[in-house]
């Protein structure tokens, strides 16, 4: 086997999700690289990286739990009026109840949690599609924002600011850089090398092939040069900034809910129900209670969200949210993620949201107008759902033939098996 073809079965797995998501990692790539051609350095500029994380986490905690939604087999159209419901409620009743802010996040996420246990309430025991459910509450939770806050602008206290525009502090000696951050890129560096000799020794216990050490070499210098370059960017902003703690929270909620999908019972079970909801459930995959929790879990986030974003811009008002569930959907779709097939990783999607939101500080550093803005993510976007049409037609996993399943009357049972259809057997879902 040649050096390349080592490599590249070394990275993908031989997965059509890694290899997906890998793909998307050097199509950010290479937007990062032209759009620091095209703004003179400003998009890899330290001030820049720190807005970018800080104006784009929010929609990339969206993605989390969108990823889980997609990949069962739904969709949530609700999650921009949910957030913008909580952040009224929470920044009213801090306001008018003088309300501490940690009990004010506390009181938020569980308006979220009753909120999901709703939506999923109607559509795992009642049956009605997630589309059409998240669709009612998009309408009625934005209308609940409005005459909450009589669509007015609400401030919110210094404290509760923290979470969505706040940074690492400043403490240690005088380094020339931010070193609590320089401290994150020490253990995130760490981390990556513990992970791949990790990776090494399971493989030797399991009798598996072991990869060359070329390749793990490979595996380890670029993302460590990669992180390095990121925390010396990060750390060695203006005094008074570092890395948002808004970036902290997005670092902790993809490592939690990565360990969830990959390596839990629950997270295997919301593969299962997106691969094949009726063999799931013949299995002993609870369907329903899967359901109901991917809805209540997408309502929480996004909630959280809402008030990051609420803590950012200082305060909360009737404009909030708009939108946001489509740039969630699109990062999840762009990310690699399909509905059928229970195919997708919440890296992958974390990767897609970075890819848009590059794409559009990219264009505003360029001076391009709102209206390009919008015509070029649509593009993007477009792109990509073509790319799943075509793997659909290969007879691969597809987002769009998913989507429209559940309005799809139930077809006869075939009288003969694929090969003798001439059709591709099934494939088992992928979680990575």
């Amino acid at each position: 086997m040649s050096r390349v073809k080592e490599l590249q079965k070394s990275l993908f797995a031989g997965t059509t999700s890694n290899a997906r998501q890998f793909g998307m990692i050097f199509t950010l790539v290479a937007i990062v690289l032209l759009f620091q051609i095209l703004t003179d350095g400003l998009t890899l500029n330290s001030s820049n990286l720190i807005s970018l994380v800080s104006q784009y986490s929010y929609i990339l905690i969206l993605a989390i739990g969108m990823l889980m939604v997609i990949v069962a087999g739904h969709i949530d159209l609700s999650v921009g009026s949910v957030a913008a419901v909580v952040g009224i409620i929470v920044a009213k009743v801090m306001q008018e109840y003088d309300l501490a802010w940690p009990l004010a996040i506390v009181l938020g996420l569980l308006v979220g949690a009753v909120i999901g246990a709703w939506q999923g309430f109607w559509v795992a025991y009642v049956g009605v599609p997630a589309f059409i459910v998240t669709l009612a509450g998009m309408l009625l939770f934005r209308g609940m924002n409005q005459y909450i806050g009589s669509a007015n602008t609400i401030p919110v206290p210094e404290g509760f600011r923290e979470i969505g525009a706040g940074f690492l502090p400043e403490v240690g000696p005088d380094t020339g850089y931010n070193n609590p951050t320089l401290l994150l890129g020490l253990l995130v560096c760490v981390a990556v090398v513990i992970r791949e000799w990790r990776a090494r020794r399971t493989r030797r216990e399991m009798a598996a092939e072991v990869w060359p050490m070329w390749i793990s070499v490979i595996r380890v210098v670029v993302p460590l040069i990669v992180i390095v370059f990121a925390t010396l960017r990060f750390a060695g902003g203006r005094v008074g900034t570092s890395f948002p703690i808004s970036g902290i929270i997005l670092g902790v909620l993809v490592v939690i809910y990565s360990f969830i999908t990959r390596n839990t019972a629950g997270g295997r079970h919301i593969y299962a129900v997106g691969g094949n909801a009726r063999a799931a459930e013949l299995s002993g995959v609870k369907l329903k209670r899967v359901n109901f929790l991917v809805m209540l879990n997408m309502s929480v986030l996004a909630a959280l969200a809402g008030m990051i974003f609420v803590a950012r811009s200082a305060a909360s008002g009737p404009q909030d949210g708009l939108n946001w569930e489509l740039d969630a959907i699109a990062a999840v779709f762009i990310g690699g993620a399909a509905v059928s097939g229970g195919l997708g990783t919440i890296s992958g999607s974390i990767v897609g949201g970075l890819v848009m939101a590059v794409l559009n500080n990219g264009l505003q550093l360029m001076g391009v107008g709102i209206d390009r803005v919008q015509m070029i993510k649509g593009l993007v976007l477009l792109l990509a759902v073509a790319l799943d049409v075509y793997n659909k037609n290969r007879g691969h996993f597809s987002i769009i033939g998913s989507l429209m399943r559940p309005f799809r009357r139930a077809a006869p049972a075939a009288t003969t098996t694929p090969i003798e259809s001439g059709q591709e057997p099934a494939k088992t879902p992928v979680a990575g």
